[in-house]
């Protein structure tokens, strides 16, 4: 992916940014950084699981791809625990 299209997709809003980066995809669908930025933007647009299935796509593509960092970072989201807020 080019600077000028990141450069783009990051001055974009979520649905904007997302609707160029899924144009992107379909022309590119090895590109392991455009499914993790993609999947970045899913979790900013509160779309969970749509970014999860980004993350690990670019993972399977390539087991290197930053985006094991971001799957790590909303694992450890989802994970959270907090027994003060629960009521018995």
């Amino acid at each position: 992916m080019d600077t000028t299209l990141k450069e783009k997709i990051k001055a974009a809003s979520c649905e904007e940014a997302i609707g160029m980066l899924d144009e992107y995809i379909a022309a590119n669908p090895g590109d392991d950084d455009a499914l993790t930025i993609r999947g970045l933007r899913y979790w900013s647009a509160g779309n969970r699981s749509k970014a999860i299935n980004d993350y690990l796509e670019a993972i399977r593509i390539n087991p290197e791809s930053r985006a094991r960092e971001a799957l790590r970072a909303a694992n450890e989201i989802l994970d959270y625990y907090n027994k003060d807020l629960l009521n018995p």
